[in-house]
């Protein structure tokens, strides 16, 4: 049986949101014939410290669109400011028409607990529009669709309660997600005083340790997601650690 090709769009805050937490599960997806969109909601354009942010924002727009084609992924970039991206009706009601027009299966995108005011606001409206453009009641342009999965993804800001629930093994396109991010400025260590790069690949790294792989991402369901229902526990994998 054919296997039928599925859409993932990735949601972030600011370009780079999306590749650092994501891009090995990007790649692994369109490395397998599937179609990944990410769609960056501000394109974080005033954390340079010398760059103007009419600079930095052409900066990271060309950036993104690099490390996309990389990763062999639609990029698009919204118009809001960093640092002030709203959490009202209006952006909410702009997600749900893009993911009416997109029609993903899979939308991933900021875990709530974070100290950054982006972030939380990107989970609102993001997790909010999915559920608008799901109900054939809110008239738009486009009918209504409904996702199929949601999940959140591992990001250093956005700690506070996230529990990994699922892990993807991403050691056969460790590589290419490498390259993508490598055309970013900010995981070259030329914009901040953080050090992305080696607290992501230490995480990968970390994150493939605890299922016996070489690297992982993880993410998380949302509290309220379906369970799981099976006839026996499954024998093929142990569960204990000896």
């Amino acid at each position: 049986m054919k296997e039928k090709k599925v859409h993932l769009c990735v949601f972030g805050a600011h370009i780079g949101d999306a590749e650092v937490t994501c891009g090995g599960l990007i790649c692994k997806y369109t490395a397998s014939g599937h179609r990944a969109t990410i769609v960056h909601l501000t394109p974080g354009e005033k954390g340079h410290p010398h760059l103007s942010p009419e600079e930095y924002r052409r900066q990271k727009i060309n950036e993104a669109e690099t490390s996309a084609k990389i990763m062999g992924a639609d990029v698009i970039v919204l118009n809001h400011k960093d640092g002030e991206l709203p959490n009202n009706e209006e952006v909410k009601l702009e997600v749900c028409d893009l993911i009416r027009e997109l029609k993903p299966d899979i939308v991933v995108t900021h875990w709530q607990g974070s100290f950054h005011k982006d972030h939380r606001n990107c989970h609102h409206v993001v997790t909010e529009g999915a559920f608008y453009a799901a109900l054939p009641g809110i008239k738009r342009k486009k009918s209504s669709h409904t996702i199929k999965l949601l999940y959140f993804a591992e990001n250093w800001e956005d700690p506070y309660n996230y529990q990994p629930d699922i892990w993807i093994d991403i050691s056969q396109v460790y590589e290419n997600w490498q390259k993508a991010l490598r055309q970013h400025a900010l995981f070259r260590g030329e914009v901040s005083s953080f050090d992305y790069w080696r607290y992501y690949n230490g995480l990968v790294n970390m994150r493939g340790a605890e299922v016996g792989i070489a690297q992982a991402e993880t993410f998380m369901l949302p509290p309220i997601s379906r369970k799981t229902c099976m006839d026996f526990f499954p024998m093929d994998k142990p569960v204990l650690i000896f």
